[in-house]
């Protein structure tokens, strides 16, 4: 690779990331059980993607092209993971002082639930729930999981009341 190809290849890798680093780490904490698990994953995207970025043919967007990279990298993250026994956060977590941290952390703790609510989804589920909160429509969802359009629907309207039933019943398995 010539050195104006390595550098033009940076570029796009630097705005892609730039662009939805926000996004992926969603995408990666939807998968990994730790922020150091998915601080782990999100650097296994970009390499995935650094790698893969020279193959883009333009047959999608670089958006999907990027979930697509990024699905691949937590479905292999998934299958090689081995059981963690979780901390307990409280312990952890000093107090915030800032003012109303009543409120900020009735709004975290519910954020945290919604969260652990998407990770018991069943993984065909947690990954159009995650994708269509990033703001992917139907069609760039079927090209990232390589399903139909329609199927992205059924999955989508079943893991909607999964996640329903869940948030108001209170499980917390």
């Amino acid at each position: 690779m010539t050195d104006a190809a390595r550098a033009e290849l940076e570029q796009r890798l630097t705005a892609l990331l730039a662009a939805n680093g926000a996004a992926l780490g969603r995408l990666a904490a939807s998968y990994a059980t730790s922020p150091s698990d998915r601080d782990d994953l999100l650097q296994e995207i970009s390499v995935a993607l650094w790698q893969a970025l020279p193959r883009f043919r333009g047959e999608c967007t670089e958006r999907t092209f990027l979930f697509r990279i990024a699905h691949n990298r937590c479905i292999a993250h998934l299958a090689r993971r081995r059981p963690v026994i979780p901390l307990d956060d409280s312990e952890l977590e000093l107090p915030d002082p800032a003012p109303n941290a009543e409120s900020a952390l009735s709004r975290q703790q519910e954020g945290e639930r919604l969260l652990a609510a998407v990770r018991r989804l069943p993984l065909n589920y947690r990954q159009v729930i995650v994708l269509t909160l990033e703001g992917l429509d139907y069609r760039e969802i079927a090209q990232v999981l390589g399903i139909g359009e329609s199927n992205v629907g059924v999955r989508l309207n079943r893991a909607r009341h999964l996640l329903r039933q869940q948030l108001t019943s209170g499980d917390e398995r």
